[in-house]
């Protein structure tokens, strides 16, 4: 979802239109905000009694939801939390791929009789896959090391449903100080990451196309 959100953003703003560095800008501030700032303003949203969330739910005629005391929601309600955090970057990940593409290409394709759907398919997403593929291996990376938002605002609850592998080591190591099996997590934690990455780097060489 991060990805798809992400390429929709940067083919948005990928236009020289007057204030358009304005729209970037907007969407790239995420990025830069302190995820403990952040935390507290998702759990501000997600609050059950005063949240805008629950108000905008129930303004629609739905249900309140306890979003982070919830076992069954919380999780996707953090991730929702990490898509608005991590969208912007991806964003200009996905940008300069998209500068970097020769206009040529596009005006070849404009005399061929192409439209803009058949541009993107046959012009832009071939050329973008480098692009897709380095932010996809780094978005699997950064989801598996996501302890700073679970830290502020769930603490791995409720039930466990939120506890991610990172912030098992952190309550091992540093709340219960059983530092070997804390190191053991981490272990397991970076075979699976090196495992995933090679994974990538495989899947990326057949299908990563790498000519302009």
């Amino acid at each position: 979802m991060n990805i798809a959100i992400s390429l929709g953003l940067a083919l948005l703003v990928n236009r020289a239109l007057r204030g358009i560095t304005i729209f970037r800008a907007a969407y790239y501030i995420p990025v830069v905000t302190s995820i403990i700032a952040a935390s507290m303003i998702w759990m501000w949203l997600y609050d059950p009694n005063n949240g805008l969330i629950n108000y905008i739910v129930t303004s629609l005629g739905f249900k309140p939801q306890l979003w982070l005391n919830d076992p069954d929601i919380a999780l996707q309600a953090l991730v929702a939390m990490r898509v608005w955090k991590g969208v912007g970057w991806n964003m200009v990940i996905f940008l300069a791929g998209l500068q970097a593409i020769p206009k040529t290409l596009y005006e070849a394709a404009a005399i061929e009789g192409a439209n803009r759907w058949k541009s993107f398919w046959r012009v832009t997403w071939p050329l973008l896959t480098p692009t897709t593929f380095f932010v996809f291996v780094m978005a699997t990376l950064s989801t598996f090391q996501t302890f700073g938002e679970i830290y502020a605002m769930t603490q791995g609850g409720p039930t466990g449903s939120t506890t991610t592998i990172v912030y098992l080591i952190f309550v091992y190591g540093f709340e219960r100080y059983e530092m070997g099996y804390a190191s053991a997590i981490a272990f397991v934690l970076f075979a699976i990451i090196f495992v995933l990455t090679l994974l990538n780097m495989l899947i990326g060489q057949r299908t990563v196309n790498y000519d302009l």
